[in-house]
C-alpha cells in the first residue's frame, strides 16, 4: 500500500509539471478607476459622463485588447487604497508612475507627460518667475534642475502655494521650496484654483497640462503659466495605469497596447486634441 501510494503520489507530480502553471485570467471586462476631475487627463461632463485624454485613449487601449472598460469615479486621496481593495482593476487618472508608489502599486509603461509648473495670476509679481516653460529634469540633468530651483526659491519667500494632496507636485514642493513658502494643499485642484483666484495663495502647482487648460475657463481668467518646468525624479516617469501588484497579465496587455497606440501615432493624435501639444513618451 505504502509503495502505490508513493507511487500515486509521483503520478501526480509529473501530471502537475506537464500541465503547468494555472491559466491566467481571461479578461472580458476591465474596470478603471480616475478622479474625473483633473482636465484635460479626466473630467466629468454636466450629464455625469466622463471626458478627455485617457478616457478617448482608454477606449481605443481596450478595444484593441478586445476587453470592456468600465470607468468607475474615485476620489484622488484614496484612489490607491480603492485599487488595493479590489474596487476596480486599474488606475488611469493622471498619475505619474513614482518610485514611492511603486513600492505598493505596479505600473504600466508611461502613456503622457507634460511636467508640472506653476500657475499665478497676471498681476501677482511671480508672473516673472525666471526660465518660463524651460524644462528641467531632475533625473538625468539634476545639477540644472537645482540651480533653477534656486533660482526661483527667493521669489517665493513667505509666500503661499497651493497643490492637491498626494500629487507629485507636493513632494517636489515639500522637498524644495516648504523652507521658504507655506504649502497649502486641497483635495481638488479646483479648489486651489478657487483659492488662488481670491487671492488666498500666490501660486499653485500642478501639471502644464492641467493649468493651461484651467487657464482657458472663464472663472479663471487672469490665471497664467510661470516658472520653469520641471519632469522625471520624484516626478515619475511620466502617467501611467496603476495596478495592484502581481497584475503581470494586465500589465502585459496595457503595455502591448499603450506601445501599439504610441507607435502609430495614436496617443500624438489624441495629444494635440486635448493638450493641444504632443505628450507622448519615447
Amino acid at each position: 500500500m505504502k509503495v502505490w501510494t508513493r507511487l500515486l503520489g509521483v503520478a501526480m507530480t509529473a501530471a502537475m509539471l506537464v500541465a503547468g502553471p494555472a491559466m491566467a485570467k481571461e479578461w472580458k471586462t476591465v474596470k478603471l478607476g480616475t478622479e474625473g476631475a483633473f482636465p484635460p487627463w479626466n473630467s466629468t461632463k454636466a450629464d455625469g459622463t466622463l471626458e478627455g485624454f485617457e478616457i478617448d485613449l482608454a477606449n481605443i487601449l481596450c478595444e484593441r485588447m478586445d476587453v470592456k472598460c468600465e470607468w468607475v469615479v474615485q476620489s484622488w486621496k484614496g484612489i490607491i487604497p480603492a485599487l488595493n481593495a479590489g474596487k476596480f482593476d486599474v488606475i488611469m487618472s493622471g498619475m505619474s508612475a513614482t518610485a514611492k508608489r511603486a513600492e505598493v502599486i505596479d505600473f504600466s509603461i508611461p502613456y503622457g507627460s507634460t511636467g508640472q509648473t506653476f500657475g499665478v495670476l497676471s498681476d501677482s509679481e511671480l508672473v516673472d518667475l525666471p526660465l518660463k516653460g524651460t524644462v528641467f529634469p531632475l533625473a538625468s540633468k539634476p545639477e540644472e534642475a537645482k540651480k533653477a530651483i534656486e533660482e526661483i526659491k527667493p521669489m517665493f519667500e513667505g509666500k503661499i502655494i497651493g497643490v492637491q494632496s498626494s500629487a507629485i507636485a507636493e513632494r517636489f514642493l515639500q522637498e524644495n521650496l516648504a523652507d521658504v513658502a507655506e504649502i497649502r494643499e486641497y483635495g481638488k485642484t479646483q479648489e486651489h484654483d478657487l483659492d488662488l483666484m481670491s487671492g488666498r495663495v500666490d501660486a499653485i502647482m500642478a501639471s502644464t497640462a492641467y493649468i493651461s487648460t484651467a487657464m482657458k475657463d472663464p472663472a479663471n481668467e487672469g490665471m497664467v503659466l510661470a516658472g520653469p518646468r520641471f519632469q522625471g525624479g520624484i516626478l515619475g516617469k511620466g502617467s501611467s495605469i496603476g495596478m495592484r501588484k502581481g497584475s503581470d497579465d494586465l500589465k502585459a496587455m496595457f503595455d502591448k497596447a499603450i506601445a501599439s497606440a504610441r507607435d502609430d501615432g495614436t496617443i500624438k493624435d489624441l495629444s494635440i486634441k486635448w493638450f493641444g501639444f504632443d505628450v507622448t513618451v519615447y
